[in-house]
C-alpha cells in the first residue's frame, strides 16, 4: 500500500508463446496479415493447452499496452 505502488506483471507461464502473442500485436498494428496468418498457424499447431493461450494474448496485451508512436509532421507550417 505504497504511495508509489506498481501494477505487477506476473511472467507468462510460456515465454515463447508471450513473444509469438508480441509479434502478432506489431503484425496487427502495421496490417501484416500475412505474417498475422502465419503466426496463427504457427500458434494453433503449437499451443497444447490454455496456459499457452493465456500466454499467447499476455504477449499481445503488453504490446497493445504500449501507445503508437505518432509521425513527425513534415511541414511545420500548417
Amino acid at each position: 500500500m505504497g504511495l508509489f505502488s506498481r501494477k505487477s506483471n506476473p511472467e507468462p507461464a510460456n515465454p515463447a508463446m508471450a513473444e509469438l502473442g508480441r509479434e502478432f500485436a506489431i503484425a496487427r498494428r502495421h496490417g501484416d496479415r500475412k505474417t498475422m496468418r502465419r503466426i496463427g498457424r504457427e500458434f494453433s499447431d503449437t499451443a497444447k493447452n490454455d496456459t499457452d493461450a493465456a500466454s499467447f494474448q499476455q504477449g499481445q496485451d503488453t504490446y497493445d499496452a504500449l501507445p503508437p508512436v505518432s509521425p513527425p509532421r513534415r511541414n511545420r507550417r500548417r
